[in-house]
């Protein structure tokens, strides 16, 4: 049978730089931790210079450059360094988009440690750590989760917000399942006067949340509903139920059962909107949406990145009248919006 690859010349430099990539994790990290992007894009674009600006020696300086250059973070010509255009949105502190934080918790050792398993967990179809129920409570994890993770969640809210009508300034009460550190439920509430939010978490993570919402001048109209999203009673009346990376975490039924009780939750015409990767029936495109199985398998119990088919299908079995799916702009994730 004749594959996509078939008489191209066998190298083994894929091999190689895979069994190497953390390396590409731990020099990003280090270049975030020592805050090299915003060092530069302030002008401390040679080694010397930046060195000094770091308050590093300059021949680390320059080795941590030159890779950030060959893995693409930085351009380099005639001795000096320049951001790349992503570094420059998401990596210079300065920036309104900065996502440095992220490296808190995505390059954090628990997710090495579950990596370092993965055989077994393949083994047993789950995560092999005994850490993968995500119905329970996981306090440490999780806020730290609400603590680096903000920044990414921004274009995704800003999406979201505007399909609740936010601009038109109606009065909309929202709950925001597993809200975390609250921005989708926040940037609701900030870019409409007349939105009620309500944020349900683990009480230590909804903490995190509150705090956000006293920044951003929503924290009246956020009212925190501490608890488990299987338990806690979710009330009614609702115009939009958000279910912003939460699907993933569960099997099929245990996602039909949360969806039933947001239907339950919603009013009629209401609508549930779930963040999710989604990859194509294939399984295997977008690379991305298609990768993030495999971190629900170390991660998770039983959790997955289901298909649009089968979002749908769970959906439907939860009572929700029509799903659609739609991609959020510049971003690798996609909405799947239910209505009642």
């Amino acid at each position: 049978m004749a594959t996509a690859t078939q008489g191209a010349k066998a190298t083994p430099e894929r091999i190689f730089g895979t069994l190497t990539a953390y390396q590409q994790t731990e020099a990003l990290k280090a270049a975030i931790e020592l805050d090299i992007f915003t060092k530069i894009g302030e002008g401390a674009n040679e080694s010397s210079s930046l060195a000094k600006a770091a308050g590093v020696l300059e021949r680390g300086a320059r080795i941590l450059a030159d890779y950030m250059t060959v893995s693409g973070f930085l351009t380099k010509e005639n001795g000096r360094y320049g951001l790349a255009p992503d570094s420059a949105q998401f990596l210079d502190r300065r920036s309104p988009a900065y996502m440095g934080t992220m490296a808190n918790f995505l390059a954090a050792p628990m997710h090495r440690e579950n990596f370092s398993i993965l055989a077994e967990s393949v083994r047993k179809g789950g995560s092999a750590t005994g850490k993968g129920d995500n119905s329970k409570p996981r306090d440490e994890f999780w806020t730290e989760f609400a603590r680096s993770m903000a920044g990414l969640a921004v274009p995704s809210a800003e999406y979201i917000a505007g399909l609740t009508g936010a601009t038109e300034g109606k009065p909309v009460k929202v709950l925001d399942i597993a809200a975390g550190h609250g921005m989708f439920g926040i940037t609701i509430a900030r870019r409409n006067p007349a939105a009620q939010v309500v944020a349900l978490d683990w009480p230590a993570v909804l903490a995190v949340a509150m705090e956000n919402a006293k920044k951003f001048g929503v924290a009246d109209r956020v009212t925190p509903k501490p608890g488990s999203a299987f338990e806690t009673e979710y009330g009614d009346g609702y115009d939009f139920v958000l279910l912003t990376n939460i699907l993933h975490h569960f099997d099929p039924p245990g996602c039909e059962t949360m969806l039933q009780r947001v239907h339950k939750a919603l009013k009629p015409g209401g609508k549930a909107i779930s963040l999710e990767f989604v990859p194509n029936e294939d399984r295997v495109t977008p690379p991305l949406a298609a990768a993030f199985s495999l971190i629900m398998l170390a991660n998770t119990d039983a959790g997955d990145a289901y298909t649009f088919a089968e979002l749908e299908r769970m959906a439907k079995n939860a009572g929700f009248a029509k799903s659609t799916l739609q991609q959020v702009p510049d971003m690798p994730q996609q909405l799947v919006i239910s209505e009642k």
